[in-house]
């Protein structure tokens, strides 16, 4: 039974207990408390474990970013900026980039991998440009077209975001040809990622119908993000990944 049905067939007994049949001598009728008992253990065992396994899943990822910010630190600004020219023009040679009618790229910030020259190269080739702004308080994101760097402002955590306007909002279910560029830590190569742990391309993944293309040094690339048990089933990988 899975541990979800478990909790809930605890929550069931809890309350069942409290109707617990009564002996002629007014005491709960022995099996009956030990059945219930002995349902209850087993939720409390399956849910502990459960509860063991998320520390130790949040541990391990804590552990792999710690790991890959360091890996990226220790590349020095020179070798990044080699190795994301290299993924630009291998970005842009794709046929899904030529394609593309709209381009939703995330905005570099500190030492991610380099998106400027690619909305630039996607502005000259005449696609369509939205850049994502989070929606506060949730995990969810919008997205914006812009067709210049000067109208972005800075959020709380100092990377470059749009102007939420209405009538700049550019939906998801236009039909129009998209291609979304995801950020990450590190991307393994069936395309799962580690992020940063906000859940916003999560949620956005999970309601994209066009293509997503990781972008990823070389040197941050992982095997097998399964394999280190930190991938859940909600997590969904990107289609392409691009490296240098």
């Amino acid at each position: 039974m899975p541990r979800s049905s478990l909790w809930r067939a605890g929550q069931l007994m809890l309350r069942r207990m409290f109707r617990t049949p009564i002996s002629s001598a007014g005491m709960p009728t022995f099996g009956y408390v030990h059945v219930h008992m002995a349902w209850l253990i087993v939720v409390l065992v399956a849910t502990g474990e459960e509860v063991m396994g998320n520390v130790n899943v949040d541990a391990r990822k804590r552990e792999l970013r710690k790991r890959f910010r360091a890996i990226r630190k220790d590349m020095g600004e020179e070798a990044r900026a080699a190795a994301d020219a290299l993924i630009e023009e291998r970005l842009c040679a794709l046929p899904e980039f030529e394609r593309a009618e709209v381009l939703l790229p995330y905005l570099d910030f500190g030492p991610e991998v380099r998106t400027r020259g690619i909305i630039e190269r996607a502005w000259d080739a005449g696609k369509t440009v939205a850049l994502p702004w989070c929606v506060p308080g949730t995990h969810e994101m919008r997205w914006y077209k812009v067709t210049s760097f000067d109208a972005l402002v800075r959020s709380r955590l100092g990377a470059e975001e749009p102007v939420p306007d209405e009538a700049n909002e550019q939906l998801l279910d236009t039909g129009e040809r998209m291609l979304a560029l995801v950020p990450g830590l590190t991307f393994d190569l069936a395309g799962y990622r580690l992020g940063y742990g906000g859940g916003f391309y999560d949620t956005f993944l999970a309601r994209f119908g066009g293509v997503s293309v990781g972008l990823c040094r070389r040197a941050q690339l992982s095997r097998d993000l399964r394999a280190e048990g930190i991938i859940d089933a909600h997590d969904l990988p990107a289609q392409l990944v691009v490296t240098d």
